[in-house]
């Protein structure tokens, strides 16, 4: 997160000592990745945030059994995600979908809130697809709503209580990495660039700071070896003041300025995230291919390194017309299999040159194939792979 933010009390100097008013010194918690060598954030604490007083090994029924398989034989996938019913909690009871070493894919259906909880195996990414909630965690919180994407750093310690009156429902991905905006949106020295299709002033960063009292709390954190349970002697949203570039925020998709031109623009053009392994696009209302020559719809193509999966929000999906997709669909094309728009589409496209696109959908790309969950498959369209044949 390339944004410097600063929020509440915090001291003049970094790593400085930092007076409380009633005597003795505020905890200084350095939140830093890649080993302290890249962003940063310094939060300052009331207790030491440390202070642990059980720690236990938690057994859950939903990681004993998520187990995935290959997508043999390789075929393309379509899924549904609207008939998943609300569970417990929205962050212990997603339902997984997909996944390889890189990414894991998972939905989540709430009305309740979350665990006090911390990902220390990656790095979050949702995007909002029903519902609204508020995000708190010890930076602050961000209330979010549909269409919002949120980055939630490697580390953070956070909860999910869902508002409004209808469940929170959401897509997410966990990474093995960090999430970041793609390389090639940033200058040399971290902002936005000009050809950038969002900048700063579009993400929305956590508001406070909580100042959260409690004790005895009981905080949720996950590794690549399971959950464990640590009762903390102080509540951890106990930050009066913090500063840096790592930390939690939301953009909408409908602050994603696209990307468009006279021919077909390639893939890259609707990235909004990268992390290791995958990177993140989407596609959002705009003008289609405007020269009288143009086809301004995709060709057929085959993912020769990568597996891609699509979600899709929203909107009149037309290149895949006449293939069942609808609201809350997700497709899965793998690497090797030759696919694009509906035959009926794509004689047709011709017609729609300079035509306006509804459509809004997240892709993920991932370099390793993505194996199968059993709710996705479950939820499977049997038939899909004919999708593509002459009516």
């Amino acid at each position: 997160m390339p944004y410097f933010m600063q929020m509440g009390d915090i001291p003049r100097k970094r790593f400085s000592q930092f007076q409380r008013p009633e005597g003795g010194l505020y905890a200084a918690e350095v939140m830093g990745e890649e080993g302290f060598s890249s962003n940063m954030s310094l939060l300052y604490h009331r207790h030491a945030p440390s202070a642990v007083t059980k720690c236990d090994v938690v057994a859950h029924p939903q990681q004993e059994q998520e187990g995935l398989t290959p997508n043999h034989p390789l075929l393309p996938r379509l899924f549904t995600t609207t008939g998943l019913q609300t569970s417990a909690d929205p962050v212990l009871d997603r339902t997984v979908l997909c996944g390889n070493s890189d990414v894991r894919v998972s939905f989540m259906v709430s009305e309740k809130p979350s665990s006090l909880y911390r990902n220390a195996q990656g790095g979050e990414l949702l995007y909002v697809h029903d519902g609204s909630a508020r995000l708190e965690t010890v930076f602050g919180s961000i209330d979010v709503a549909r269409g919002d994407y949120v980055v939630i750093p490697k580390a953070t310690t956070h909860r999910w209580v869902p508002t409004g009156s209808e469940p929170l429902r959401a897509l997410v991905f966990e990474t093995a990495g960090h999430v970041r905006p793609p390389r090639r949106y940033l200058t040399a020295y971290g902002q936005y660039n000009q050809e950038a299709p969002y900048s700063e002033l579009d993400l929305r960063r956590p508001q406070g700071p909580m100042l959260t009292e409690g004790r005895e709390v009981d905080v949720l954190v996950k590794n690549r070896n399971g959950l464990t349970r640590y009762t903390y002697q102080r509540h951890p949203f106990d930050v009066v003041g913090w500063f840096g570039c790592n930390y939690p925020y939301a953009l909408n998709i409908s602050d994603f300025s696209p990307i468009t031109g006279s021919f077909h623009r390639p893939p890259p053009v609707h990235q909004v995230f990268e992390a290791p392994g995958c990177v993140f696009c989407n596609f959002v209302p705009r003008m289609l291919d405007y020269d009288p020559r143009a086809m301004p719809i995709p060709s057929y193509h085959s993912n020769v390194d990568s597996d891609e999966l699509i979600f899709y929000a929203e909107g009149n999906f037309f290149s895949r017309k006449g293939s069942g997709i609808e609201r809350g669909a997700l497709s899965l094309h793998p690497a090797g299999h030759i696919h694009g728009p509906h035959p009926d589409a794509y004689q047709g496209g011709a017609a729609r040159v300079g035509q306006h696109t509804e459509e809004c959908a997240v892709m993920l790309d991932t370099f390793k194939p993505l194996l199968l969950g059993g709710a996705a498959l479950s939820s499977e369209r049997p038939d899909y792979y004919t999708s593509w044949n002459a009516r």
